[in-house]
């Protein structure tokens, strides 16, 4: 059974900076889309409005976000895609600091 997730992020307000992110994501790193799925994420789509990302997520069973953190924090070229990403991301107004995809809370379904 696979379990849907939605999140949520800010891009810095800077139209350069959001088409250089909109590039990257035109060509993700494939050591990138192999740690996705490892990690028992079967589909992910990002979309932006403005400043604003939003994502879609489907797991299956095995997926857990403590489990992708451990996995990712192991895994240098994620960090390094990450440090690279964070380059043109910043947290959602009222987060942390550095803290990055929020956890968006579904309040309605039809």
């Amino acid at each position: 059974m696979s379990k849907r997730y939605t999140m949520a992020l800010d891009l810095k307000n800077d139209p350069t900076l959001i088409a250089e992110y909109e590039k990257y994501h035109q060509a993700v790193w494939p050591e990138i889309q192999k740690s996705i799925r490892q990690a028992g994420i079967h589909m992910m789509e990002i979309y932006r409005w403005e400043n604003r990302l939003f994502m879609i997520m489907e797991t299956d069973d095995t997926f857990s976000f403590d489990q992708k953190a451990k996995m990712d924090a192991a895994n240098p070229k994620v960090q390094e895609w990450e440090d690279l990403m964070w380059t043109y991301q910043q947290g959602l107004p009222g987060v942390a600091e550095g803290e990055k995809w929020q956890v968006m809370k579904k309040i309605f379904e039809l």
